[in-house]
């Protein structure tokens, strides 16, 4: 990801990125996260795109290979679990809103915002 946003920040096309990625992946240069690898979301200083505009919601996101997202039951009507099921080259992602942020705060309710991750 850092590799990534450093080459957008240097101008770099889309496809041009995309390109990179596929070459780094083949080469093995990137590596995707151990299946089960964790990490977590929880400031309010976040940035998870354009589309979120700022923070999306505080979060837990589990790291599984590509088109394992169903065996997890996530993106199911009325799952907890929001997936991203990303692409051949890129592990798919669990997302686990949680109810507070970093700093204790309560984090506003995830149901109208599910949409805007599935795919």
């Amino acid at each position: 990801m850092l590799k990534r946003s450093e080459w957008a920040l240097s101008g770099a096309s889309r496809e041009v990125i995309i390109e990179r990625t596929r070459t780094a992946y083949g080469n093995r240069t990137f590596k995707s996260p151990e299946p089960g690898a964790l990490t977590y979301m929880l400031s309010k200083g976040g940035y998870l795109g354009d589309a979120a505009a700022g923070p999306w919601l505080p979060h837990l996101m589990f790291f599984v290979p590509h088109g394992q997202t169903a065996a997890w039951g996530t993106c199911a009507e009325g799952s907890p679990i929001i997936c991203r099921d990303g692409s051949e080259i890129e592990s798919a992602l669990l997302l686990i809103p949680v109810r507070q942020w970093s700093d204790g705060s309560p984090a506003p309710l995830p149901a109208a915002q599910h949409a805007q991750m599935r795919k």
